[in-house]
């Protein structure tokens, strides 16, 4: 079996969670974040629409992770994504981080909403 280390470029990948946090980029950001190329940040959760939205140029899936357990992603919110032209992949929030950092190493414009374990 050959390991080969993942290159993420400028972008930095999600490091680790646990109960109420996330780390990313050596930055401890407690709750709810939103992670993406340029970095990461604080998010309220599903009624923040407009931070998520405000990334639409720029990527092209949100990975929405609903925390320790799977659900359904809010009506509103998925379909506002959808008609914004991002796709929606819901998933929970360790898979989220794991796809996530997935995919950035594959250069792809993607965006990680999380809820947190």
């Amino acid at each position: 079996m050959e390991l080969s280390e993942i290159q993420f470029e400028e972008a930095l990948p999600i490091e680790g969670y646990g109960p109420g946090f996330f780390r990313i980029g050596g930055q401890v950001i407690n709750g709810a974040m939103l992670a993406h190329i340029k970095g990461a940040q604080p998010w309220a959760g599903y009624a923040d629409l407009d931070a998520i939205l405000a990334f639409k140029d720029d990527i092209d899936v949100v990975l929405l992770g609903t925390g320790s357990e799977i659900a359904h992603a809010p009506v509103a919110l998925r379909e506002a994504l959808e008609g914004a032209g991002m796709g929606v992949e819901v998933m929970q929030s360790a898979s989220a981080c794991r796809t996530y950092n997935i995919l950035l190493s594959e250069g792809r414009r993607v965006l990680a909403a999380v809820l947190p374990v």
